[in-house]
This record gives C-alpha cells, structure tokens and sequence, in this order.
C-alpha cells in the first residue's frame, strides 16, 4: 500500500450532484481538496443520449452486483463517472413544497418531521438554481413554495407535440407547469449536471487536485474511533491511503453508506457512526410509473421534458385526502432510461425485442411520469451480507426494499389515465385509446433512492446531525441523498445540491 505524500484540508469522495455541488462552493477557499472519483470523464457520445441507444443492455450499468429481497443479483442503474448520476439524469431540478418537510400524513402512515425547514432551505434552493442555470417558471404551480428570486432564465418552451396538451390541460382546469430544467448554451450536452457546474468550475483552482478512476474502498479511524485519520482508495491497480482534516462522502444513498458499514472496526463494530443502528436504514426510492399515450402522434422519440402536473400532489381534489404525488412527461421516449428499464408489457415482441418493439412504440406515443412517495421503513435497507463459498467468506451487498403507501400511487396512475382520456374525448386531434400501457420501474432503477443515513438531532435514532457530519466520528460528513429523513414526490437532485452549499458554508466556516 502506497501512503500519498500529502495532507488535504479535506477529501470530498464522489462527484455527483453533493460532491459536484460542494467541490465549487470550497475551492475559493483556498484549503487544499482532493476529489476522488470511481469513475472517468463520459466520452461527449455517451452523454447526449439523443444518440446513444438506451435500450442497450447494460447502458448505463454499474459494472458491480447488487441482491434484492430474494437474494437475486442485479446490475444497478448506476453512473460511475465524473459528474456522477448527474450525467444520466433528465436535469429537472424541483424544490420540495413547504409542506414536505412537516410531518406529512400519508395513508400508510406519517412522513417524519425535517428538523430543518423550508425557510431555512430557501436561500440555498436560489443559489443553487442559479449555480446550475435552471430555466423554469414559478409562478404557473398551485404548489410551488414561494421564491426569493426568480429562476435565472425563462422556461424553455413545449415542444411542438407537447404544447396541444398543455392547453386542454389547462382548458381542463389542471395547472400545467413548465418543469424546471438546468442547461448549458452546448448543442452537443445540452443538459446541467454537476461535471459542468461543480467539478469543471472546482479544478481552476489551484488548490483542488481531483483523482478518477479511485474507488475507495476504507476509511480509517484513530484508536478512539472519533476521528478519520486516512481513506484507503484503489487507484488503478495500486492501495492508496490519503489523509486530510475532513472527508466528506458524497457516494449516493447505497454506496457511501456501503463503505461506512464496510469500514467497521473495533470501535465502530457495526459500521462507522452506527451506533444507533439506523445506518443504511430507511431505504426510499419513488414509486414509479411510465404511462404511454400510444399512437398520439409521430415524433422522433427524442425531445425533452418540459411540463408537470402537481394538483393532485396533496389530493386527487375529489374523495381522497391523502397525498398522490407528481406527474410530469418524460420526455422522447427513445432517450429516457427509466423508460427503457421499465417498458409497458405490450407484446412479447416488446418484452423480448426493444430494439423493434419499444423503439416502434417510442416514436409514436407520448410518456407520462407518476411519482410518489414511500414511507421510511427500517427494514428497508442496505448491509452487507458475509456468505462462505468453498470454504472461502464472499461478501454481498444486499438491497432491499419492499414499497408503501402503494394505493396512493395506484389512485394516481388511474387518475392520471381518466385525465388523458377526458382529453382524447375533446376531439381536438388526440386519438382515443382504450388501454394506456404502463409499466413500474423494477428494482435496478436506483437513481431517486435516499434515506439510508438520516439527519437528525438524537444520535439515537439519526446518523447525521444537522450539519450532516456523524454524531460519533467528528470529521466525517455525508452529503448526498442518505441524510434525508423523508421521500418526497419530486427528484431529490435540487434538494441535495442545496444541501451541498447549506454544508459548504459550514465547512468553510470550520476550515477557516
């Protein structure tokens, strides 16, 4: 094992939307940083995906295996590159509503309280809307919580097959609104994500070094266990141990929490900072579902999202009082990848052959997206599972999850289905369907999970304090999605980027 020559103030370990986000917001500080990426930068061809092929096997896979609830192998849909998750996203960037971080009743059960409120979440939501260019319209949403400045640019407009429903959306009574999008001026990556906003802006300064192809693999504590004294990454084929003040792992919701449950000792013997046993804990992930208007109108399967749908996010404004979720369209159905991992079941044809039946599909139908939320449950969960194979320990990385508050989002996609028919009976050019096909995302879609290492203010039932440093180790901090107490119905992305500059500034402040 090689021990690096230097000492960094801090090591921020991932680059996706907390890494990316925070890498920016230290580097002007003058600390030495050092970024460590397990992956490499994306050849320009594979992030626009207007031109890739997603229904590909194993586009956009992680390379490593992850076991469901039966113990079956799975092949995460997880981007292991600089940019992280962010360069595989569609770039819609929502603010939680004010009301998602009160203590929500669902009908499965109460959403957890945040201790940290809208009010206070506010300012980070405007700077990072403005550090990731976001175009968007606030004013449209019923929903929407109030902003202190608006978005930095309009909305983009609909595309030329989507405007026709937006207006009998509206003509119905329902509030369309455009969906809030981060991009770039370039033709060839036309969407925002943490490489072009966080990263690219972190390494003009001087005094951030950032490392790929270093996955990390450990982290050490001194003998108290109260502090981080080296990570272990594998840097192509060699060990490196690298020491800095403060590490901050910013892996995603399975994976940072992975390396802390991996990186146990004598002091922490379940896990580092797990003494309350909640770490990889409360597993969330959306409910899911794509619903298909097939043959609505010909298109070339590969335009952008642009409008969503939130009146039914706390109702469905008839006999329900529960929370439904959010809707919004997923844009060209040839370029999303939730789509192509969670295809209607048309046909065997569809099911067997995408590359006729899906792609045939996609080019004359328009997609919807429902989403709801879940409910934190302890025993949905990431550890570690240790097996003997010929005499030999293989280790397993288990992933389980089995989702709540499921009537919620059946009422939702039924909902949503009356709406699209009471469209087509307007007789303004929509063809009438008798079925909408749908499909659920299965388990390898993994992008919106969170959860698994709680914010909180008792040690005893969190991971993380307010801050999002570990109640038991004083140095170590996670700043992606596993520190939310509760899943709301939008993306987490803007809400972990604003987290990344709320930490910034803490971090900054105890650097300084």
């Amino acid at each position: 094992m090689i021990i690096d020559d230097g000492h960094y103030d801090i090591i921020i370990v991932g680059t996706g939307a907390g890494g990316g986000t925070l890498a920016q917001k230290l580097a002007p500080t003058g600390k030495q940083i050092l970024i460590l990426e397990r992956g490499d930068r994306m050849a320009l061809e594979e992030q626009n995906r207007a031109n890739v092929d997603v229904f590909q096997k194993g586009r956009y896979r992680s390379p490593e295996q992850w076991y469901d609830n039966e113990g079956e192998p799975f092949s995460p849909q997880m981007n292991y590159a600089v940019g992280g998750n962010t360069k595989i996203y569609n770039a819609t960037l929502m603010r939680m509503r004010e009301q998602d971080f009160d203590a929500v009743p669902y009908q499965d059960g109460i959403a957890p309280e945040w201790p940290i409120k809208y009010a206070d979440w506010e300012p980070y939501y405007t700077e990072a809307e403005h550090l990731y260019q976001v175009h968007g319209d606030q004013h449209a949403d019923p929903t929407e919580p109030k902003h202190s400045k608006d978005y930095p640019h309009p909305a983009v407009d609909h595309p030329a097959i989507i405007a026709p429903s937006v207006e009998l959306l509206k003509a119905e009574g329902l509030s369309p609104t455009s969906l809030p999008m981060s991009l770039t001026k370039d033709e060839d990556d036309p969407t925002g994500d943490s490489e072009i906003f966080g990263i690219d802006l972190a390494i003009k300064h001087d005094n951030v070094t950032i490392k790929t192809s270093a996955r990390v693999v450990g982290l050490h504590t001194s003998t108290s266990g109260t502090e981080i004294k080296a990570v272990e990454a594998e840097v192509g084929e060699q060990s490196f141990l690298f020491k800095s003040d403060i590490v901050v792992l910013a892996c995603g919701a399975v994976n940072s929490v992975a390396i802390m449950l991996d990186s146990a000792n004598d002091k922490h013997p379940h896990g580092l900072a797990n003494g309350s046993d909640q770490l990889g804990r409360n597993l969330m992930k959306h409910l899911m579902t794509v619903i298909v208007e097939r043959d609505s109108v010909k298109n070339d399967g590969t335009f952008m999202p642009s409008v969503s749908i939130n009146d039914f996010y706390w109702s469905d404004l008839r006999d329900f009082d529960y929370p439904l979720g959010h809707i919004e369209n997923s844009g060209g159905l040839l370029q999303d990848l939730v789509f192509a991992e969670s295809p209607p079941l048309l046909s065997v044809l569809a099911r067997f052959l995408p590359d006729a039946g899906l792609n045939r599909l996609a080019k004359r139908s328009i997609g919807w997206w429902a989403q709801t939320s879940v409910l934190p449950d302890p025993n949905n969960r990431v550890y570690w599972q240790t097996l003997s194979r010929y005499g030999r320990p293989k280790k397993k990385l288990r992933y389980e999850f089995t989702p709540n508050n499921l009537e919620a989002h059946d009422r939702l996609v039924y909902r949503w289905m009356g709406v699209l028919k009471d469209l087509e009976n307007t007789g303004l050019g929509l063809r009438q369907s008798t079925v909408y096909p749908r499909g659920e995302t299965p388990v390898q879609v993994t992008g919106y999970q969170c959860g698994t290492a709680r914010m909180g203010t008792d040690p005893a039932t969190s991971v993380l304090d307010l801050n999002c440093r570990t109640h038991e180790i004083d140095n170590l901090y996670v700043v992606d999605s596993s520190f939310f107490p509760s899943c709301a119905s939008v993306s987490p992305a803007l809400t972990v980027m604003a987290n990344a500059l709320r930490v910034g500034e803490h971090l900054a402040e105890r650097m300084s």
